[in-house]
């Protein structure tokens, strides 16, 4: 899970500066909450869980791992497009939002339970 949560962060570090880019180009910063949610939660938070994974394997491929990859890489999508829409004037989009929002939340706390299950320091791991 490590390598890929890095490369799909990579990808959020492209949508994210090329979304500022044009937010700076048009003058126009309508788009700055859905700017910083896919910086914040796609390239910093993804990458960062991405290096965790790959240091402690054992975190990257337990099931927390897995759902939490899963969950907040389908949420954050739904959430970021959702908001655009909001951002754009259509106010009918919230629930969709919430709904993106709560599978990150559920992702990020499978996250918490990785890294507190799994993610131990070399020493633990040798007394095994």
């Amino acid at each position: 899970m490590g390598i890929k949560l890095i490369k799909i962060a990579a990808v959020y570090f492209v949508l994210g500066v090329l979304l500022g880019m044009y937010m700076s180009i048009t003058h126009s910063y309508d788009y700055a909450s859905v700017h910083a949610h896919v910086n914040l939660l796609g390239w910093a938070s993804l990458a960062l869980a991405g290096v965790i994974y790959v240091l402690f394997p054992a975190a990257g491929e337990s099931i927390a791992g897995k759902v939490h990859f899963w969950l907040h890489n389908i949420g954050l999508p739904v959430m970021m497009i959702g908001l655009a829409l909001l951002m754009s004037g259509i106010e009918s989009v919230e629930p969709v939002i919430a709904v993106g929002g709560i599978l990150v939340t559920l992702g990020v706390l499978a996250f918490l339970y990785n890294v507190f299950t799994h993610v131990k320091s070399s020493q633990s791991r040798r007394k095994r």
